[in-house]
């Protein structure tokens, strides 16, 4: 039914930056809260930062000060800006949103791939 569908994943240089974009479709109701979360081989799982319906932010320790997540409302998108890249940030990157019913949507997830 709803579909998100993450863009702006890659492969940039450690000390880099990437613009992550998640756009939702498929539906016309609007998210609630909205998340971007990262996995990396062998490891569990992320929370990397989150932003509620009035825009507020939460991250986690090891993005905050570099990534900034931002949102659109009228056009269903959130946003993950990312910048002094560090290897370690190599993972792919998932686009949730959830509705007002509490229902979760994930995107496909875009791979990111910061080289030293």
């Amino acid at each position: 039914q709803v579909q998100l569908v993450e863009s702006g994943g890659g492969l940039v240089q450690a000390g880099g930056s990437l613009r992550l974009s998640c756009a939702a479709s498929g539906s016309i109701f609007s998210f609630n809260a909205m998340g971007w979360y990262r996995q990396a081989p062998g490891k569990q799982r992320e929370l990397v930062a989150g932003i509620s319906r009035r825009g507020n932010t939460n991250y986690a320790d090891s993005v905050k000060g570099r990534f900034t997540i931002s949102r659109d409302n009228a056009k269903n998108t959130v946003y993950l800006q990312m910048n002094s890249l560090k290897p370690e940030d190599t993972a792919i990157y998932y686009c949730q949103g959830q509705s007002l019913y509490g229902s979760n949507y994930w995107g496909q997830g875009t791979q990111v791939t910061v080289s030293s």
